[in-house]
């Protein structure tokens, strides 16, 4: 689907490369670019349009690269700035885009900027990241918190006053009122599309503005009700003044004037908005003028169920009128989807299999994290392994997201199932080295091959690219829509359910052609037939 038209990104398939544990070439335990190179050829070979390289800048790696201290600069454990011309060189070649992260609401303390920003209150910086007084007896401003756990203030002793960090204290956040602020990040993102890149993946998009008055946070009803039984003391809070301000779309603008500036360059925002999720992402695609896309933590939870599918879905197409979505079921950040959702006593590789086939065919473009079309599961780590600072802060209450972000498996008999020939910087579990690349590309019912197959039928039918969505009735855990566009009409069926399930045809629908008979389907004369977990997708008569 990917060509050089300026809307190449709608309804495209992206494939999320996490650089640290795709590829070693050097022998160090961790990934690196030229590893991004030499795996080039599998991404291209499932179907995708783009890739998404999680930071590869310079960075101390306190939060695995999210805290940036040159944002110009590829740090050497990932290589130079010339392997980075070979990813973009290699992707081009073989007709990916390539898409970067940008973390801009924070920079690390280590950045040339921070460290002239704390040095006194009077420095050509010291407006730049967010300082504030403390109250009279010394405590923070407010009460803000830090998704990282404690106080998102942070006091310094040179300033003697308090820096607000959404998350780690070691990453402090930019002061997006200064426009001196703005106009160097976004010189920083022309660096980048100067380099050849062709879109943006903008992480926690919505937390770059915070209120200028410091106001503190309600409470949520539950937590002063004392039913609130989260792990994290963040989500006790109403998230009303320290993100997602309205002043955020005006920046918005800027960042899309400047892609527009070249041609066929696309910005994908992440939305962490746990009350205004999609009043969040209208704003940010809507008009035209801001971000193509977005995507939130809806269908990245443990919910499954064909209600929770459709009312996210219906949810999103009331409330974004002109907007876009991109859809996930795993990334970098969360549970991998085949762990949150497979049943006590289910089958993960069927779960596997279902879910791409749902996701090829809901209406948005799509985003796959590097591993899902192995049907690999969250790898289970001692706590002598984790190297996430939110698991170690949280556990054993939370156990952090190491578990999904364990090194790719390339091939089942080779040490480190061809990922390093060092001792690699996450454990790579058994389980995981017996779904290698190698062994399931010569499986016909593996589920890579689940995952070509349906990218390719997704890739061949204008309708589940770009058309229209229509929820259809249907009783118990059973899904049903039509898709509509590009001179084609199809009716998509999934059975979230462990047991079968039958649906009838309405009375104006019938099948006049089947083009995927998921999991043992089968059509009937006024019904469906859907084995658990099953899947229909035809031509409606």
């Amino acid at each position: 689907m990917a060509s050089d038209n300026a809307e190449w990104w709608r309804g495209c398939v992206i494939y999320q490369i996490y650089p640290r544990s795709f590829q070693d070439t050097t022998g160090d335990g961790s990934g690196d670019l030229r590893g991004v190179v030499s795996r080039l050829a599998h991404v291209a070979s499932l179907g995708a349009d783009a890739v998404w390289l999680a930071p590869f800048f310079k960075s101390p790696m306190a939060d695995m690269g999210y805290d940036v201290s040159d944002y110009r600069a590829v740090d050497p454990m990932f290589g130079t700035s010339e392997d980075f011309d070979a990813v973009v060189a290699e992707a081009h070649r073989l007709g990916l885009k390539v898409i970067i992260d940008q973390v801009l609401s924070h920079s690390s303390d280590r950045h040339e900027w921070f460290v002239e920003s704390r040095a006194s209150r009077d420095n050509p910086r010291a407006d730049w990241y967010v300082w504030a007084d403390p109250r009279p007896d010394g405590t923070a401003p407010n009460n803000w918190l830090s998704v990282f756990g404690g106080p998102a203030w942070e006091w310094d002793a040179t300033r003697r006053q308090y820096y607000m960090h959404n998350f780690l204290a070691s990453q402090p956040d930019l002061n997006f009122h200064n426009p001196e602020v703005q106009d160097a990040l976004l010189e920083t993102v022309r660096f980048w599309l100067e380099r050849g890149v062709d879109g943006f993946r903008l992480d926690t998009v919505n937390y770059y503005v915070h209120d200028r008055w410091l106001r503190s946070n309600p409470p949520l009803t539950s937590s002063v009700a004392g039913t609130n039984t989260e792990t994290n003391p963040y989500l006790y809070q109403v998230h009303l003044f320290d993100k997602t301000q309205p002043e955020n779309l005006a920046f918005l603008k800027r960042f899309r004037a400047l892609l527009n500036e070249y041609e066929g360059r696309t910005a994908v925002g992440e939305v962490g908005d746990e009350t205004r999720s999609l009043q969040t992402l209208a704003a940010y695609t809507g008009g035209g003028d801001k971000l193509d896309m977005c995507y939130t933590f809806d269908l990245l939870g443990p919910q499954f169920s064909a209600a929770h599918v459709r009312g996210c879905v219906e949810a999103f197409e009331s409330a974004v009128s002109d907007g876009w979505v991109c859809w996930a079921f795993s990334n970098h950040d969360v549970v991998r989807h085949v762990t949150r959702w497979t049943r006590p006593g289910g089958d993960p590789e069927r779960v596997a299999k279902f879910s791409i086939a749902l996701l090829s065919c809901l209406r948005g473009s799509i985003c796959l994290y590097q591993g899902e079309e192995l049907g690999l599961e969250e790898a289970e780590l001692a706590f002598e392994d984790l190297r996430d600072p939110y698991g170690i802060r949280f556990w054993p209450g939370f156990k952090g997201r190491d578990g999904c972000r364990t090194p790719m498996v390339w091939e089942a008999g080779v040490d480190n199932a061809g990922f390093s020939t060092g001792r690699p910087w996450l454990p790579i579990p058994e389980s995981h080295r017996a779904r290698a690349v190698d062994v399931q590309n010569g499986e016909e019912k593996s589920v890579l091959a689940s995952y070509r197959a349906m990218l390719a039928l997704r890739k061949k039918h204008p309708a589940l690219v770009r058309g229209s969505i229509r929820f259809l009735d249907a009783e118990g855990d059973v899904l049903a829509f039509i898709r509509e566009g590009g001179g084609e009409k199809l009716l998509c069926v999934f059975n979230f359910a462990e047991e079968p399930a039958s649906w009838p045809l309405p009375q104006d629908i019938g099948v006049a052609e089947t083009i995927d008979l998921g999991a043992g389907a089968a059509l009937q004369e006024k019904a469906l037939s859907l084995p658990p977990l099953g899947c229909f997708l035809g031509r409606p008569g």
